[in-house]
């Protein structure tokens, strides 16, 4: 096993500072790392090799030791880390391939480091929705961690149901809870296969499965009372309420694809566009309820797209889209006060609630999967399950109405 030691070299010129630096031995050869810190001979205690801070000492110089000596303990850990991995091969190593490593890794062996490595690749290839799941998925953890780095060796299963336990303290449901937990196995399994830490099975003890999603589906009743307001003192609920009732007009078109949809999309009484998540084309017959819409906000827009959601060609067009289904989606919810309706309402119930309105009037399966846009019918299925439990209340009911 290597030897790894923190040493201090005092300076040739008197009353100048020395530096510090790592000393690495294995197999009888020693190596040095150095370092960019910088102290005087009175501020390195050498029986524990350690920074000495002294009390007397200025706040500033104070704060530069501290921060020294917290990087100095994490290079420590990520040197041994380093060495953890290359004896778990089995196989021999040198002095020299413990300093590449660890140079070249110089913030990959960290999780915050790695996964935001990993955000970045997603970005390249293009894959902005999963970059951005992933990016909220690190911010949470980093708020757990209170913005404290972790090793991905120091990851085990204690560390992960602490996290877990943190997140239901906050009021995470279950199904988010196993959202983060799945991103984050996905990318310390990538670290385990490109040989920066061991496995260690850290997710072996916390929830990774998904439950049954909360009844998210409305009547047709519901939504045309939604329809039937009057909004015309209220704008932002307006426009809310229109974009909710386009995507149910759309067979629950989401809000991403409405964004994006091209006035050049709409031709001869169709409208074609392509579905962000799976790249598959559909086709929607042109209807005069969505006419109404469009028509409604024409002059917001200079645009080529046909709904004024990307309104603005010198912003990104990724934040404008995430910018506006927040502002609906809370909208939404004073719509839903409107209809007395207890549910919280998103424009997610809009694509929940064509389909199970679709079930209602005995639609095939097949059909309402190809409507949707789905990559199967057992996606369906998922959306149809428990969305309307009023029937099997109903024969329960019946059931018990004679006891």
């Amino acid at each position: 096993m290597a030897s790894i030691k923190v040493k201090f070299r005092v300076s040739t010129v008197d009353g100048k500072e020395g530096s510090i630096y790592y000393q690495i031995i294995h197999g009888r050869t020693v190596r040095q790392v150095r370092t960019k810190y910088r102290l005087f001979s009175y501020e390195w205690d050498a029986s524990a090799s350690a920074i000495k801070i002294l009390p007397s000492a200025p706040e500033s110089r104070r704060s530069y030791l501290q921060s020294a000596a917290e990087r100095i303990k994490w290079d420590k850990k990520r040197m041994k880390a380093v060495v953890a991995v290359l004896e778990s091969k089995g196989k021999s190593y040198t002095a020299d391939e413990i300093v590449e490593r660890f140079k070249d890794n110089a913030g990959v062996l960290s999780m915050f480091s790695f996964m935001q490595n990993v955000i970045v690749q997603l970005k390249r290839l293009n894959r902005i929705r999963t970059s951005e799941t992933y990016a909220a998925t690190l911010a949470s953890y980093m708020k757990f961690r209170e913005g404290k780095d972790i090793l991905l060796c120091e990851m085990d299963s204690n560390s992960m149901m602490f996290y877990e336990a943190w997140l239901k303290g906050n009021g995470i449901c279950p199904n988010t809870i196993s959202f983060y937990m799945r991103i984050l196995r996905a990318v310390y399994n990538r670290a385990v296969e490109m040989e920066l830490t061991e496995q260690r099975y850290p997710f072996k003890h916390v929830y990774t499965g998904i439950d049954k999603t909360v009844k998210r589906a409305v009547p047709l009743k519901v939504i045309k009372r939604i329809k039937e307001l009057d909004l015309t003192l209220n704008p932002h609920l307006d426009y809310a309420r229109d974009m909710f009732l386009f995507s149910f007009y759309t067979r629950g078109m989401s809000f991403i694809d409405m964004a994006y949809l091209k006035k050049s999309d709409l031709k001869n009484g169709i409208l074609t566009y392509c579905r962000k998540k799976t790249g598959q084309q559909l086709t929607i017959k042109w209807e005069k309820c969505m006419g109404e819409i469009v028509i409604e906000y024409e002059s917001y827009s200079a645009t080529q797209y046909l709904l004024p959601i990307i309104t603005r060609m010198d912003v990104d067009e990724r934040t404008q889209y995430r910018n506006a289904i927040s502002r609906v989606n809370v909208a939404l919810k004073t719509v839903a006060r409107l209809v007395n309706l207890s549910m919280p309402l998103t424009m997610y119930c809009a694509r929940h609630s064509w389909a199970s309105i679709a079930k209602s009037k005995n639609i095939p399966l097949s059909v309402i999967s190809e409507s949707m846009g789905h990559d199967s019918e057992e996606t369906t299925r998922i959306y149809l399950t428990s969305l309307d439990t009023s029937i099997v209340d109903e024969a329960n009911s019946l059931i018990l109405k004679d006891f």
